[in-house]
């Protein structure tokens, strides 16, 4: 099993953190090697996620339902899945909440735990705690990029960060698009 339970700090006000964590598609574009699948109709989702493990890198699908508390700016967060080849099979559980610091940023609290089983497992959970650590880092950084990067006068933003703020608004697009045809489709 790998437990998580991080604190994220964000210059940014509560209301706009939860806009941004709130959002799958937000999300996602925050965490590399993450994409977003197909919607169903009972509201959960397909996601994929590429991870690196040392050398190796094992790429995992899953279906993630997603339970959202607006007014308390908390969620729940499941997903059940697999790699890849089907070796390794997971369950994951987690929420998290954004709450107000005393200055005026966020703070968004996350805990939650993945059970694994199969051929993969043990080395996956050998090397959880360095892939949790990275990936926390860049989602952090990401997130705080996003987050900041609304309120930023676009002048001020760099000519990279613009191009990356317009593709990732482009992909976001598509995927709705995609989304909405493929929820349009008979079954």
């Amino acid at each position: 099993m790998i437990e998580i339970d991080e604190e994220i700090a964000v210059p940014a006000p509560p209301e706009r953190v939860w806009q941004v964590v709130s959002d799958p598609a937000e999300v996602v574009s925050c965490i590399s090697g993450a994409e977003l699948g197909d919607s169903h109709d009972d509201g959960s989702f397909d996601g994929t996620l590429v991870v690196k493990f040392s050398a190796v890198r094992v790429r995992f699908g899953a279906r993630v339902s997603l339970d959202l508390d607006e007014p308390e700016r908390e969620g729940r967060l499941s997903a059940r899945g697999r790699d890849g080849q089907g070796a390794t099979r997971f369950g994951a559980h987690a929420t998290f909440r954004v709450t107000g610091d005393q200055a005026g940023g966020a703070r968004v609290h996350m805990a939650g735990e993945v059970n694994l089983a199969g051929k993969l497992a043990s080395l996956i959970e050998a090397g959880a705690g360095a892939v949790v650590s990275r990936m926390t880092k860049d989602f952090t950084d990401e997130l705080i990029r996003r987050c900041a990067g609304e309120q930023a006068a676009p002048e001020k933003l760099s000519l990279w960060a613009r191009v990356r703020a317009w593709w990732r608004r482009v992909v976001h697009k598509r995927q709705i698009e995609q989304s909405g045809v493929s929820s349009g489709k008979a079954e």
